[in-house]
């Protein structure tokens, strides 16, 4: 496969560092895992590593499971050098959702809209429904069987990435679901999506039902309280499976400032483009078509005056208004 050559041979001789965004979710971390373990083959060796939390059950059953190893940024950046080769994985340089490390980004390889274009040695950027697919196809286009732990988080990060092939999927997800699905384990990847709620995710759901406001088919709810990326992105889905709700716009006040999730089923809406713009001066967003996420950063949080439930909800309505 001249893609994988040409990626092998950026990283021959180097160990390099896999970095997905931060606060991985199931399809990051299925990614970055996929392509160490992939890498290995080649004699490349690889450490994965991320910013934020591990901050979802889901995601840390994942690293109990296969036991994957991913270092968060303090760990290294006392020792990781200007020179060291960094590979994006699920994610792109000034997303928004990523640190900049010390390193080098000389690679990337994701499936998320490009709004900060940037120059990579290497590049393999895709519009498809989960990361994982483009990690699944490395190894059928050159010949490689993932062994049953890979097989099976790759399947993982795949249907979580989907909402279980019902959002932004496309033919080569279903092709990468038919190439796994013999390789993976059927019972690990239904422990897996077994019980992944936690009990204090339950006050999230309650202040999500109790402050969901809506504007024709918009459907906005803010959360008080500091919640996951995970957990917010979660309940966008939740109040966009509403009849009334076309559109799900869920934001959360955390330390680090306000995070959004955004969900659309309007196909003249595109969820990526509507956070870019609504957040436009005040903090960074995008994302696909159905989905999206944002941040306003704590220092940009006086800009929204002294009602800041109400200075977002406007900002929203402001941008759908324009059409």
């Amino acid at each position: 496969m001249e893609k994988l050559n040409q990626l092998i041979s950026l990283c021959h001789g180097q160990h390099v560092y896999i970095q997905t965004h931060n606060f991985p979710d199931p399809d990051a971390i299925a990614s970055a895992y996929g392509l160490q373990q992939l890498l290995a083959l080649y004699g490349v060796e690889a450490s994965l590593c991320y910013d934020g939390r591990i901050d979802r059950l889901n995601a840390s059953k994942m690293l109990d499971t296969f036991q994957i190893r991913m270092s968060p940024y303090e760990e290294l950046s006392s020792h990781m050098k200007e020179t060291d080769p960094i590979l994006y994985v699920d994610t792109q340089k000034l997303a928004g959702n990523t640190t900049d490390f010390i390193g080098d980004e000389v690679a990337c390889i994701d499936h998320h809209p490009t709004f900060v274009p940037m120059e990579y040695h290497y590049q393999d950027i895709r519009m498809v429904g989960a990361c994982a697919s483009l990690i699944a196809e490395y190894y059928v286009r050159s010949g490689n069987t993932p062994d049953r732990n890979v097989a099976t988080a790759l399947l993982y990060g795949i249907k979580m990435d989907t909402l279980q092939f019902t959002r932004g999927v496309t033919p080569l997800d279903i092709e990468m679901f038919g190439f796994l699905f013999p390789l993976c384990d059927q019972e690990v990847l239904a422990d897996l999506e077994r019980n992944n709620m936690e009990f204090s995710d339950l006050k999230a759901y309650g202040e999500a039902i109790e402050r969901i406001e809506l504007y024709d088919k918009i459907g906005f709810s803010c959360i008080p309280f500091s919640c996951p990326d995970a957990l917010i992105a979660i309940l966008s889905d939740f109040i966009l499976a509403l009849i009334e709700v076309e559109v799900a716009v869920v934001f959360s006040f955390r330390e680090d400032g306000i995070k959004l999730s955004v969900r659309s089923e309007d196909p003249d809406i595109h969820a990526g483009d509507l956070l870019h713009e609504a957040l436009k001066g005040l903090g960074s967003g995008g994302g696909h078509a159905v989905m999206g996420g944002g941040l306003i950063p704590k220092e940009n949080q006086h800009k929204l005056g002294r009602y800041p439930e109400d200075a977002i909800r406007n900002l929203f309505l402001d941008v759908l208004s324009k059409g």
